[in-house]
């Protein structure tokens, strides 16, 4: 059983199981899916002021909060137990030739140690990379209402016209961040 946990599994199986979550959500008679708005609902429950953002039944949505803790200790279960001694992430020829020429070596884990380290965070690039772009997509989460899980899974199964606005520039952004953004930021 371990073994077949611990390998990558077939896009058409796990699409299956995305596309499933949507039919599930509408008789569970929940219209909203997302990572993002767990975070609305976790300062809600936490935070005692009266700010009206967060004064609302939060505990109607508290099946989110369950969600998302399931996907942070299914992360952790897969990260420390199913994952092979040794094992390395999967990355196309292309994108790792396309890595090389940004100086990037270091394919042994889930994310390049050139980059995603603590002394990277402290020059100009890594805190544009870190700070500035956290800070863009919490704030494009927020502007656009959801985020990229949310409008794209759930928003575009309803026929949601704002969803589809949203899911394109997601994809856009990601084209500008990926050839125009990420080789300024390492050259």
């Amino acid at each position: 059983m371990i073994d077949w946990l611990s390998q990558p599994w077939p896009w058409y199986v796990t699409g299956l199981l995305a596309g499933l979550m949507v039919p599930a959500l509408l008789l569970l008679g929940n219209k909203k899916f997302g990572i993002s708005s767990s975070l609305r609902h976790v300062c809600a429950a936490c935070l005692p002021a009266k700010i009206p953002f967060f004064s609302y039944d939060w505990k109607k949505e508290v099946w989110n909060l369950y969600f998302v803790g399931g996907v942070l200790l299914g992360g952790v279960i897969a990260g420390t137990w199913l994952t092979p001694e040794g094992a390395t992430v999967a990355v196309a020829d292309a994108t790792r030739n396309d890595l090389l020429r940004l100086g990037i070596t270091d394919f042994g884990g889930l994310m390049p140690a050139e980059l995603f380290n603590w002394a990277t965070l402290f020059t100009p690039p890594g805190f544009v990379f870190f700070v500035v772009g956290g800070f863009l997509v919490g704030f494009g989460t927020r502007w656009a209402g959801g985020c990229t899980s949310g409008h794209t899974i759930m928003g575009l199964s309803n026929l949601q016209w704002p969803s589809l606005v949203a899911t394109i520039g997601f994809f856009i952004g990601g084209l500008i961040s990926v050839h125009l953004l990420l080789p300024l930021l390492l050259s």
